[in-house]
């Protein structure tokens, strides 16, 4: 958050990975006869991805119609952190045959390759493609292969690819027929955070792949499966497809189930929609000084803003009420504590906010993490306060070189501040507000990137909330990403979205909601949070900082993820009525603006 107001830019350093190549060269390269290979056919299933991206895996991919090298689509994949977004396929092969695998790609450090042949493995690249250019290579499988993987890829640290027309040509197999659409699929026990599944079994199956919303999720041998990593509180919708050799089946019928409501992450008595604001408590600027008492009943949670350490690494945290000299209407000490009794007998709830721009933490020692214990418990009680919010920024976290999975943090700053707010809330109890407001930096931009990275040269500090709010999950009452001050951010979707409209909002909070891969790692996935514990971050105005929407925007946003309409472009991955509400910066903006990030919000949820 920051106090002047002004736009502070996104930090953000890519990977840069530096590679050697070497070329493996293949020859035979020409174009089968067509008299000696008469019985060749193009085994690749859709190619040209004309059909999306049926029939391939990707790590990160979607389709484009531009541009394109035939037909009316192609395509589009961008590498990031350690993932160079490979797209593949298994294709049947007959055992001891030649086969000529050949498409068409743009970009650079391009790749098209065969794995599994049983022979030697084969890939070919290009450095440099500006336009169209044709990659080909061949391979023999081996004496009991059936089954081979072509693939397209890019390379670290490396741009945006596309590809088109991709073709595997030499000797077919018959693979028969795709089996037929399962039947009988029944919703079995529901939790909170998944769905029992049952279908009946389909003749000539040798697998069942499993669609969420429409989106394939998980495959399975037999006919069950659990979906899990669900949110609490949410409908979903289910569909069974069988696969065999010949490909997938259509689709069965679809059944829908809604998870039970969640429990745990702090108060369960603040209202099913909340208004968060932050009050500038501890300083003034252009906003100018709102007193406690004159803030708008429609504010369910205020943040007390700032309370700061006495040095970065010290965790002695200090709360001081702004100067006169500063702010001249500033109340009594007497007077703001009665106001927070007056408020929070209203039912409000009333928290110090830790950090902002200039308050830097740095729990690097357990004693600082003691101290910081010890003086933010005084605050509390102090004030009579309901609880905490954590604003670290900056270089507040940042995680080791060889901290590298979120679900066990290693480095100290991280460990200590876990164990910090771990025995704040055990101290405090089940009443205790426990909130977070991070940048996109530290949460979403770990989809791409986590911490240094595999290969290094990544920023520290990416992604390095993660283990934070994992391992308080069940003690958080709040999530409230600033939504602001952010440079564009991958979503699940795998394209780039930027401030200044829904769509932003839409796709970060989906990204909570849902839940993601790390660092582009299928197996080490962010799991969803509950809808009632996230409230989007909005800044109240153009003034309170970069990223400002209209109640247009605000109201589009809410209507997508609450009802799934008015989603625009961008799919969400599940509907969530329950989702708590919106959080700004600031209670002091708002009120600079004629109140109307409240109004619009009060008009919203009645």
């Amino acid at each position: 958050m920051d106090r002047s107001g002004r736009v502070r830019p996104f930090l953000r350093r890519r990977l840069i990975a530096v590679c050697t190549a070497t070329v493996l060269a293949v020859p035979g390269l020409a174009a089968l006869s067509s008299a000696a290979r008469a019985a060749d056919a193009d085994l690749a299933r859709n190619g040209g991805f004309e059909s999306g991206l049926d029939s391939w895996t990707c790590t990160a991919g979607s389709t484009v119609n531009s541009p394109v090298r035939s037909g009316g689509s192609a395509l589009k994949a961008t590498p990031a952190g350690n993932d160079y977004a490979q797209c593949s396929q298994t294709v049947t092969v007959k055992p001891d045959s030649q086969y000529t695998l050949s498409g068409y790609v743009r970009g650079s450090y391009v790749y098209l390759g065969a794995s599994g042949t049983g022979t030697t493995d084969v890939s070919t690249w290009t450095q440099s493609a500006t336009d169209w250019q044709q990659l080909t290579t061949t391979f023999r499988t081996g004496a009991s292969t059936t089954r081979v993987t072509i693939y397209t890829h890019g390379w670290y640290g490396t741009g945006t690819y596309y590809a088109d027309d991709l073709s595997l040509v030499g000797p077919g197999v018959d693979a028969g027929q795709p089996p037929a659409a399962p039947t009988g699929l029944a919703v079995g026990t529901v939790t909170s955070s998944s769905v029992a599944l049952s279908w009946s079994g389909v003749a000539g199956a040798t697998g069942y792949a499993v669609y969420r919303d429409g989106v394939k999720v998980q495959t399975a041998t037999g006919t069950s499966a659990t979906v899990s990593g669900l949110s609490a509180s949410t409908a979903y919708s289910f569909q069974v497809a069988a696969t065999n050799d010949a490909g997938e089946s259509a689709k069965s019928a679809t059944v829908t189930a809604t998870t039970s409501a969640g429990s745990g992450g702090g108060s369960s008595d603040l209202p099913a929609h909340a208004l968060v604001g932050y009050l500038h408590a501890s300083f003034a600027n252009g906003a100018g000084y709102t007193r406690i008492a004159d803030v708008p009943g429609s504010w369910d949670v205020i943040d007390l803003a700032f309370g700061e350490p006495t040095s970065t690494t010290s965790g002695d945290i200090r709360f001081t009420r702004c100067p006169v000299t500063e702010c001249p209407t500033v109340e009594s000490d007497a007077d703001f504590k009665a106001a927070i009794k007056a408020k929070q007998a209203a039912g409000k709830k009333v928290l110090i906010s830790i950090g902002g721009q200039n308050g830097q933490v740095q729990l690097t020692t357990t004693a600082a993490r003691d101290t910081f214990v010890s003086s933010v418990s005084k605050i509390i009680d102090t004030y009579g306060l309901d609880g905490l919010d954590i604003d670290f920024e900056g270089h507040s976290l940042s995680l080791d070189a060889s901290d590298t999975n979120f679900k066990s943090p290693t480095t100290p700053v991280i460990v200590n501040l876990i164990s910090a707010l771990k025995t704040l809330k055990a101290k405090y109890g089940s009443k205790f507000v426990l909130s977070m407001a991070p940048e996109t930096f530290f949460v979403q931009l770990g989809y791409q990137y986590y911490g240094t990275g595999k290969w290094g040269g990544q920023d520290p500090r990416a992604g390095a909330y993660l283990p934070v709010i994992y391992a308080l999950r069940d003690d958080l009452t709040l999530l409230h990403v600033q939504d602001y001050n952010s440079g564009s951010i991958m979503g699940l979707d795998n394209q780039y979205h930027s401030m200044g409209g829904a769509d932003f909002h839409i796709a970060m909070t989906d990204m909570l909601l849902t839940g993601f891969p790390v660092a582009g790692d299928a197996n080490n996935v962010f799991p969803p949070l509950r809808p009632d514990q996230i409230a989007i971050g909005m800044p109240a105005s153009t003034n309170a900082g970069n990223g400002y929407v209209p109640p247009t925007e605000v109201n589009k946003a809410l209507d997508c993820l609450t009802k799934k309409t008015n989603c625009g472009s961008y799919a969400t991955h599940g509907t969530w009525p329950g989702l708590r509400g919106l959080m700004t910066w600031s209670i002091n903006w708002d009120r600079y603006g004629s109140w109307e990030f409240q109004k619009n919000f009060d008009g919203y949820f009645g």
